[in-house]
């Protein structure tokens, strides 16, 4: 393997597969923020100390037990370029902090990209499982599993009245930051999304963009996750992401029943200009693109619209993202220009999936 092969395809072949409930709910995602004992965190080594973490941290690859869980291979970030780092973090292998600010950094992926080991990141090390759907508990089996492993080979800073020990302080405890990426047109279509937002804002979990901390919900796509990690066992925090999530779904589904019975006409008319706009449009914003791939996913999912994949969904959203404009195009593009091309692109792929589908 080798840095092409993680950039070559938009969508990682993890997301290939089909998930529970994966009509709304895109991946779930765990991710366990470690560090190890008597080193400095990563914001405050030095080259040499940082580089050490990552020799200790690559010493635990060449492990059975590593090596039973997946096929991995280790990237040096300092020997991959910007636009490359940025199309590593659109795909969700790397987090914008590892790509932008952390310095001497690594990232260790597995063969199908369901796992990505952020070396010197915020914390020393950011395990991050993902899987397709509505799995979770899944996700955090492997993560475990990973850490498990992880700890028979590292000394973990660790403290028995406060548990982990990480940079941030929010993340102190457990360490782990568990989510789901949910595609919640309806409930935004009919002005609920705010009420269930604020709610669960009250329980202890937070909303996020597509791309984390600091990004927005575009494409009515919200990352769901746990905002407190002490005090609570990695099981709970888990049940209770799950228990939230699993009403969100409930929400989402009866909303969509609710607007397709009240008024089929008119969402048909609205999801399928959508459809024409992405299929004939020669220029596109990166905003509107997302919304209206959106409205075509609804329509998909709701059955209005058939003959396309929601897979094709899931690597539109990828392919025109800025990173992946550019490397396809072999060269620095301008906001006109990516408009272009972006509208190029989905028309070229909605047209290759109608064409696959005679």
């Amino acid at each position: 393997m080798s840095l092409q092969r993680f950039l070559e395809k938009a969508v990682s072949e993890w997301m290939s597969g089909e998930g529970p409930d994966s009509d709304i709910v895109i991946s779930s995602r765990v991710r366990l923020a470690r560090n190890l004992r008597d080193h400095p965190f990563p914001m405050l080594a030095t080259e040499s100390q940082a580089k050490e973490v990552i020799e200790q941290v690559s010493a635990v690859m060449n492990q059975e037990d590593f090596q039973a869980i997946d096929q991995f291979e280790k990237l040096n970030l300092d020997e991959v370029s910007g636009l490359e780092k940025r199309v590593l973090v659109e795909k969700h292998l790397i987090s914008p902090h590892l790509a932008n600010e952390s310095r001497h950094g690594a990232v260790i992926l597995s063969n199908n990209e369901a796992v990505s080991i952020m070396v010197n990141e915020e914390d020393h090390l950011r395990i991050q499982c993902l899987f397709p759907g509505f799995q979770l508990k899944q996700a955090w089996g492997i993560a475990n599993q990973i850490d498990d492993v992880f700890e028979n080979y590292l000394d973990f800073a660790f403290d028995e009245r406060r548990g982990y020990l990480t940079s941030c302080p929010t993340n102190v405890g457990t360490g782990i930051r568990a989510s789901v990426m949910m595609h919640l047109p309806a409930l935004v279509l009919t002005q609920q999304i705010n009420r269930i937002l604020n709610a669960i804002g009250q329980i202890g979990l937070v909303v996020r963009g597509i791309y984390g901390e600091g990004s927005e919900a575009a494409g009515n796509l919200f990352q769901i996750s746990n905002q407190i990690t002490l005090g609570h066992s990695e099981e709970e925090i888990i049940d209770n992401l799950y228990n939230v999530a699993k009403q969100i779904i409930d929400h989402e589904r009866s909303a969509r029943r609710t607007l397709i019975e009240h008024n089929k006409i008119g969402m048909e008319d609205k999801l399928c200009r959508s459809y024409g706009i992405l299929s004939n449009a020669r220029i596109i914003e990166s905003k509107e693109a997302a919304t209206r791939l959106s409205d075509l996913r609804l329509a998909i999912d709701t059955g209005l619209i058939e003959g396309i994949s929601a897979h094709v969904i899931n690597e539109l959203m990828v392919l025109i993202q800025p990173g992946f404009l550019q490397m396809y195009s072999g060269k620095d593009l301008t906001p006109e220009q990516r408009d272009v091309r972006r509208a190029n692109l989905i028309r070229e792929r909605l047209s290759s999936v109608l064409e696959e589908g005679k």
